[in-house]
């Protein structure tokens, strides 16, 4: 398996202080995570490329606009995501009009957009504790066990953080957790 560990908080205070070496690796150990991000939100492999290397990009230029250091993943999350948004909307305005009979699905791409914005927003919300493991278990599909692992915590601690996340965001989206099929995860 890939290693995915972000980089070190010490790593994001010294690329913060603008030391060029420390950028660089910033950088380079941001990559894996970040083009796993783009796989999975881009609608093709060319725009998860781009999205992923503007999001390298960002990160580079601007670090130093980072507020907490372990914040790394969810704000590299958020670009990736608006990146590859901005992708699929430019690939919508240059494709010939559609007919009238489509005009439903343009809608509920709204709709789904609007929502991926909702769910995005509860997930930023969270305690920092709830959002990493949340993000590592749900998002990038790490095991229990390896997430649990990377955070030092012991398994029954990651299942009680990750189910506290996921009912923290249900109750942010207006949902119960009996509403979901089957009742829990």
């Amino acid at each position: 398996m890939v290693d995915s560990a972000w980089p070190g908080e010490q790593l994001i205070v010294a690329a913060q202080r603008g030391e060029v070496g420390a950028i660089s690796a910033l950088v380079s150990g941001s990559h894996p995570n970040v083009q796993r991000f783009a796989r999975s939100l881009c609608a093709t492999p060319e725009d998860a490329e781009d999205a992923a290397q503007e999001a390298l990009i960002i990160l580079y230029r601007k670090i130093g606009m980072l507020r907490a250091s372990g914040a790394l993943a969810s704000w590299m999350f958020r670009i990736v995501r608006n990146e590859c948004l901005r992708r699929a909307r430019s690939r919508v305005r240059d494709r010939p009009p559609v007919p009238d009979t489509a005009v439903e699905s343009a809608e509920a791409e709204a709709l789904r957009r609007l929502e991926a914005d909702r769910v995005a927003a509860a997930v930023a919300a969270l305690p920092l504790d709830q959002r990493r493991v949340l993000i590592m278990r749900d998002v990038q599909g790490h095991s229990g066990r390896t997430v649990a692992d990377a955070l030092g915590l012991s398994t029954a601690a990651m299942k009680s953080r990750l189910h506290r996340a996921r009912a923290a965001v249900q109750h942010a989206l207006g949902a119960t957790p009996d509403s979901t099929p089957g009742g829990q995860r």
